[in-house]
């Protein structure tokens, strides 16, 4: 499960490594932690997660963390995650979260990898993609619009925070 390497030919998707702890904490800034992490990260935290991904890997459980590569050192440029399970969900739906670090913004990878991660999650089964976006966040819902996803329904997760969905058909070639 470990191999798993995708790639476009400017971006590679691989598993997180602990070799990546440092990259991300370097790389972590405050809109990574306010839309995606929830609270500014330590060490032993993303240590603690990059193993409970590799677990996930080993045990094909509901989660595919991936690090966004770039270039021929595959430097991580940030993260993509894949969520076959949660809150919200029906059956075959697949959660896509993403974030990248700011030095690579502004260029369309994060497009990208939403775009190699939705193909893989069409190879593992998903049948609908979802990317859940806090209105507030307009570049995010930038990405999804970009990567063919079209506005969906705006729930309230349990801790009362409104997102917009936006939602891909998995089972239909993109335009």
């Amino acid at each position: 499960m470990h191999e798993v390497k995708l790639s476009d030919g400017i971006i590679t998707l691989s598993p997180l490594l602990l070799d990546d702890v440092e990259a991300h904490l370097t790389g972590e800034d405050e809109l990574l932690v306010r839309w995606l992490n929830g609270g500014p990260s330590t060490r032993e935290g993303v240590e603690g997660y990059f193993q409970h991904c590799w677990e996930q890997w080993d045990t094909a459980g509901p989660l595919r963390a991936f690090g966004i590569r770039v270039g021929a050192d595959e430097a991580l440029a940030g993260t993509i995650d894949l969520r076959f399970a949660g809150e919200g969900l029906t059956p075959g739906q697949v959660n896509v979260a993403y974030g990248l670090y700011p030095s690579w913004r502004g260029r369309g990878l994060a497009t990208r990898a939403v775009i190699l991660a939705s193909q893989y999650a069409a190879s593992e089964g998903g049948e609908e993609a979802v990317i859940q976006v806090e209105p507030e966040n307009p570049a995010s819902a930038a990405v999804a619009r970009r990567a063919g996803f079209t506005p969906g329904k705006r729930p309230h997760s349990k801790d009362g925070t409104r997102f917009d969905w936006y939602i891909r058909d998995l089972r239909v070639a993109p335009q």
